[in-house]
Order: structure tokens, then C-alpha cells, then sequence
């Protein structure tokens, strides 16, 4: 469960191995609302073979929201600097979600 002050909370897997963090979202049909992938380390992304619009939150190694966009299918993100980790989610997900906010990693049973 990643979670913040703010209320955001969302379950999610974290993509860690090489082939977890190549492969993302490429080739999946979509993402279940409230669901994300936390990609570490990371600090940019592609769109690359995805049918579907995605938010991106990259965060620094604290949890700490450094930038959002929302990426079309078969664009490139930007590399932003002091990222370790990016959190994929469905488009419009990342709403309440704010620059310098910091997100927590909460383990569930």
C-alpha cells in the first residue's frame, strides 16, 4: 500500500528486477483504478507499445514527489534529475498527488 498525507493511497507492485523495470506497463491492457507500479530506481520513462495514457509521479530515495505528468502512448518522459523511483498509474490518478509531498510504502499481510 503506498499511502500520503494528502490521503492518496493505492496498492501496487513494485518493479525492481531488469526485465520488471523493461517491461512496466508495455503490453498490459490497462492498470485497475487505485493500482500502481513503482519502478526503482528509475528516473525516466517511455510511453513506448502501451494502448493507454498513464500518470508518472518520479520521486526522490525519500518518497518524496519531485514531478507529475501524464504521458500519451509512444511518447518519452524526461529524465528529472535526483529521481530513484517513478510510480506509474492510470490517467488522472495522480490528482490530489503534490510536488514535495512525500509518499509512504506501507507493507499489507
Amino acid at each position: 500500500m503506498i499511502r500520503s498525507v494528502s490521503g492518496f493511497k493505492a496498492r501496487g507492485k513494485i518493479a525492481a528486477s531488469f526485465f520488471k523495470r523493461l517491461k512496466g506497463l508495455m503490453f498490459t491492457p490497462g492498470l485497475p483504478e487505485g493500482s500502481v507500479i513503482l519502478i526503482s530506481p528509475c528516473a525516466s520513462v517511455h510511453t513506448c507499445f502501451m494502448r493507454f495514457a498513464i500518470d508518472v509521479v518520479y520521486l526522490d530515495g525519500n518518497g518524496t514527489v519531485l514531478k507529475k505528468e501524464t504521458m500519451r502512448p509512444w511518447r518519452l518522459g524526461g529524465f528529472v534529475k535526483g529521481a530513484k523511483s517513478v510510480m506509474e498509474m492510470g490517467e488522472n490518478e495522480s490528482g490530489q498527488l503534490k510536488v514535495g509531498e512525500r509518499l509512504y510504502i506501507v507493507k499489507t499481510v
